[in-house]
């Protein structure tokens, strides 16, 4: 224990404790007399929150029907009580156009002992967040009772003390954070470098020929096995969905996937050969694509092409990744009249690429992989810088909370 610290349950030391109601039951959200915004845990970003077009909006009823239970001042930190716990804001406006949802806490902490962003930076620690999760519940969602947080142990020093510790923590987190933003920042530029020389390199020049996805290869669509047959599903063969595809950014497939095929589940989908290309043809994230070097099979979310033996597989990977095939993905999958873009099979493999010989192709790949595993080598120092600083940060936080 430090000196002058003292060690107190959390009801102690704040005033008050509460949450938000959950409008959904009493009011309709995004209605045309929406004035104020509805803070979920998503907004929530350390030590302000954020709203955007994915906010929920609620009009002056729902808002003041919710603030008669929750109360929020100037001052109070909002923590995340539900779901992903821990995240944290303070409340630095009066909150007369907004509130928060069930599941989100206001905490009003006394002055005379506690300092709202020492508060936050507690909330920070590794530590504090164990003793927290520790208390939680709950199967599916995480939650910690209100009673529960209330009688977590916290270190109290002096107010005088408090307010140096926030001082030296926000230096400290500027410095580390602003490492963060060049690892990124330097890897940003590196994409934007590489997506500059994809273009040029794929520009057509004479001899090119313009060829169809569907006269490079064979052009297929998965499948999912049936899930009530526990029998299809194994570790035979790797099942592919949209997030396992391009999932570091520069194509590559996430082998380490959550289902896997049994060898009767792979006979009742549809196996695809290695170096095929396969893209996401439908939601959010139609056109991202990649390209696998063993045989897999996948969803119905995913078109895939299996080049045959004069194209050069990388080479198609690449023009499919290029910013003009992307546009005419995009365009084909947002004329329909469906909710999410969508592209099907009988139009994606009518899509076209320019084509040089194969030998200009295996030169273009050469030089495209070069860089890419120049990106690559950025990408994976950007990970592991933040990682560290990541690590520092939670060093310096033990050094002054332990």
């Amino acid at each position: 224990m430090k000196k002058d610290w003292e060690y107190k349950p959390f009801s102690d030391v704040i005033e008050c404790l509460r949450t938000g109601l959950n409008p959904r039951v009493h009011f309709k959200l995004n209605t045309e007399d929406a004035q104020g915004y509805y803070i979920t845990v998503r907004e929530l970003k350390g030590f302000t929150f954020e709203v955007d077009s994915k906010t929920d909006r609620i009009n002056e009823t729902a808002i003041k029907r919710i603030n008669e239970r929750s109360n929020l001042k100037i001052g109070d930190v909002l923590f995340s009580g539900t779901g992903t716990i821990g995240r944290t804001a303070i409340v630095e406006e009066e909150p007369t156009w907004w509130n928060i949802k069930e599941g989100v806490y206001a905490i009003t902490p006394r002055k005379d002992k506690l300092n709202s962003k020492y508060l936050i930076y507690l909330f920070k620690s590794n530590n504090i967040l164990k003793s927290i999760y520790s208390k939680a519940s709950g199967a599916t969602i995480r939650s910690i009772p209100m009673k529960e947080l209330n009688k977590i142990i916290i270190p109290i020093p002096p107010l005088s003390e408090q307010k140096e510790i926030v001082e030296y923590l926000d230096s400290s987190f500027a410095k580390i954070d602003k490492l963060k933003e060049n690892a990124a920042k330097n890897l940003e530029e590196a994409k934007a470098l590489f997506q500059s020389a994809l273009k040029d390199a794929l520009e057509p020049k004479e001899g090119w020929e313009m060829k169809t996805l569907k006269e490079i290869g064979i052009t297929q669509t998965g499948t999912t096995p049936s899930k009530s047959d526990s029998a299809n599903y194994g570790n035979y063969m790797e099942f592919i969905r949209p997030s396992e595809i391009d999932f570091n950014g520069m194509g590559g497939i996430n082998y380490n996937c959550e289902l896997k095929l049994s060898e009767q589940g792979a006979s009742n989908g549809r196996v695809f050969e290695e170096k095929s290309i396969l893209m996401v043809c439908i939601g959010a994230t139609i056109g991202k694509v990649g390209f696998s070097n063993k045989k897999i099979s996948c969803n119905q979310q995913i078109n895939v092409l299996t080049p045959s033996s004069e194209y050069d597989y990388k080479f198609v990977y690449y023009s499919m990744k290029s910013p003009r095939f992307q546009k005419m993905v995009i365009k084909e999958g947002t004329s329909s009249q469906a909710t999410l873009p969508i592209i099907n099979k009988g139009k994606w493999e009518k899509l076209t690429v320019q084509v040089p010989s194969l030998q200009e192709q295996q030169s273009i790949v050469s030089f495209l992989d070069s860089l890419s595993e120049k990106v690559n080598t950025l990408q994976q120092n950007c990970s592991r810088i933040c990682n560290e600083c990541d690590a520092l940060k939670q060093a310096i936080l033990r050094q002054v909370f332990e």
